[in-house]
């Protein structure tokens, strides 16, 4: 069964819908804007100069909802790390701290210019060149007036916008090319184990995407994960029968209301919600601008190699997700797995294959990044989430990697992944978090003036 451009456009803004309605996001916002609202300054910038970096994460997300209804989460976690890395190359081109990713010359800037200005500068042209609907403009224009109206007029200012340009095309030239426009047909399997398409979907999302160029790993099979263990084995019936006992519309007792609350709360997109994560955590750990540019240019480009990597893993493994198993096991060679062709998930399930959970990828890949980021784990942060059931609207945690683990476990408690998946989903994003932490945008030291 081939999928068309047409489907494909279609199913995805129906799984967007799904994913994240417009009272959810509205809420996640306004909690966001209430509990970390920065001081203003006396001066411009003065000491909160990083704000421009947490300001922009928050903006690029009303942007890409104006352009298109953040129906994709791979072509917005693209974006997001490409703008996120034009603004540390910006303020890096100001006054050299970290290697820059689109390269360029490491010596300072014979005019001193204003590196906040250049970071939003570079910030806007990303977003501009890759959402030009006339809704997202607008946003652009008024999130980039923001600091120009602030900043004034003088050659620093001018010397950073002509900086902040110059990142940008840096990195839409660099990416270019980056294989993100391919296209793939894929024909759904037939055999026990394959991966079939998951209701209410005929197509899988964008299998191409796992030849995407990575923007911080060598490649997406890198890391690749072993595949799923054979149907007839030990831990293949243990996970398939704890997935089809908590993972359930008709779960009960079996799923507590405290698993059916965090199933919901981190059901929202990744790239959204780590996103959130950090402003949240950028309020209780100060950092300058260069570190808060190089700490969102790391954890979003952690994220979308993470969904690279991801992507190569489920579609070299091709395995068939919990609500398929569990409706069809009967085929499966296991007597201990019984069908229930009536069986459906807590939550709808994602059209792409199972193992690994991406979810979980990318909610270590981005715990790891953090932590290193911050120099510690242990940062105590709340927020919101478009996703959540109004309940239970917020979600507090005490680390990155507490937050990481739950979010992983949400995808046993949803019905949308076996134990297993999730489990090799965490590995791959450690070992994400770690090469990308390791070895992205070093320190280039004596180049500061």
């Amino acid at each position: 069964m081939k999928s068309t451009f047409r489907t494909h456009a279609l199913a995805r803004a129906a799984w967007a819908v799904s994913l994240a309605g417009a009272t959810g996001l509205a809420y996640a916002d306004q909690y966001e804007a209430e509990h970390h609202r920065p001081q203003a300054p006396a001066t411009w910038c003065a000491d909160r100069c990083d704000a421009v970096i947490t300001d922009w994460s928050l903006a690029a997300f009303q942007v890409i909802k104006a352009a298109d209804g953040y129906q994709n989460p791979l072509t917005a976690s693209r974006s997001l790390a490409m703008m996120h890395l034009a603004m540390h190359d910006a303020v890096n081109a100001a006054r050299p701290r970290y290697q820059r990713y689109a390269g360029g010359s490491t010596a300072a800037a014979a005019t001193k210019a204003d590196a906040a200005v250049a970071a939003a500068t570079a910030a806007h042209d990303v977003m501009a060149a890759l959402y030009p609907q006339a809704a997202a403009i607008a946003l652009l224009k008024a999130e980039l007036e923001k600091t120009t109206l602030e900043a004034g007029v003088g050659p620093e200012i001018s010397a950073g916008t002509a900086i902040g340009k110059t990142a940008a095309q840096a990195v839409l030239a660099k990416r270019a090319n980056d294989g993100s426009n391919g296209n793939e047909t894929y024909v759904e399997g037939t055999l026990p184990g394959q991966y079939r398409f998951t209701p209410p979907f005929n197509f899988t999302l964008m299998p191409h995407w796992r030849h995407v160029t990575p923007f911080a790993l060598a490649s997406g099979s890198q890391f690749r994960t072993a595949p799923a263990p054979a149907l007839t084995s030990e831990q293949y019936t243990r996970d398939f029968n704890e997935v089809k006992r908590v993972g359930g519309k008709q779960a009960g007792n079996a799923r507590s209301s405290d698993e059916t609350h965090y199933a919901a709360f981190w059901y929202e997109l990744s790239d959204i919600g780590w996103n959130r994560v950090a402003r949240a955590a950028s309020g209780r750990v100060k950092q300058d601008l260069w570190d808060r540019a190089r700490t969102f240019a790391l954890l979003n480009a952690a994220l979308a190699d993470a969904y690279i990597a991801g992507w190569d893993s489920k579609f070299t493994h091709n395995f068939w997700r919990p609500v398929t198993a569990i409706q069809f096991a009967g085929a499966d060679g296991n007597p201990n797995t019984a069908p229930d062709a009536n069986f459906e998930t807590f939550l709808p399930t994602p059209p792409v294959p199972d193992m690994p959970s991406t979810h979980s990828a990318l909610g270590m890949a981005a715990a790891t990044v953090l932590a290193q980021a911050f120099g510690r784990d242990h940062v105590s942060f709340s927020f919101a989430s478009s996703s959540a059931l109004s309940s239970n609207a917020v979600r507090s945690f005490r680390s990155f990697s507490e937050a990481a683990r739950e979010n992983a476990d949400s995808r046993v408690k949803a019905g949308l992944h076996f134990r297993f998946a999730v489990d090799a989903g965490l590995q791959l994003g450690r070992q994400i978090g770690q090469y990308v932490s390791r070895n992205a945008l070093p320190r280039q030291y004596g180049l500061e003036d």
